[in-house]
């Protein structure tokens, strides 16, 4: 599979599961919605969400990514990396969910002063997930 075409299937496929590793080792699943963002896909949680907590933790993760009938579907696994007001400048991380959420909701944000109050209220992380393997059924 190469980059475009993944590329191409994120952007067209926004439905996903992560897979995370709870403190004792077991999986912990959640459904997020994503986007594709620099070579990967991108989320945001609230922090204090498991899979926030999971991801500190241990940053290696699985997400699946579907079409709308489960086929076709590729799995991104590889590393989370956590943006967040205790790892990026302020202004950086705006923009960081500004981007995620034109890359998931397919377009802009009617108000976003609104939003960015919104995301320091709910105190929201954005996560992407870059691959270091990738496989599925495209």
């Amino acid at each position: 599979m190469n980059e475009k075409t993944i590329e191409e299937f994120i952007r067209s496929n926004n439905d996903a599961v992560l897979s995370t590793f709870r403190k004792n080792g077991a999986v912990q699943l959640s459904i997020v919605t994503v986007g594709y963002y620099k070579g990967g896909a991108c989320f945001t949680t609230t922090s204090d969400r498991a899979k926030f907590y999971n991801m500190k933790r241990d940053p290696r993760c699985s997400l699946l990514i579907s079409g709308s009938d489960w086929r076709p579907y590729v799995v991104l696994e590889g590393t989370a990396n956590i943006y967040f007001t205790d790892n990026t400048e302020e202004n950086v991380l705006k923009h960081v969910l500004r981007d995620v959420y034109r890359s998931a909701a397919k377009k802009e944000h009617p108000d976003w002063d609104e939003y960015d109050q919104a995301m320091k209220d709910d105190n929201r992380a954005a996560i992407v997930i870059v691959p270091d393997k990738v496989y599925g059924t495209l």
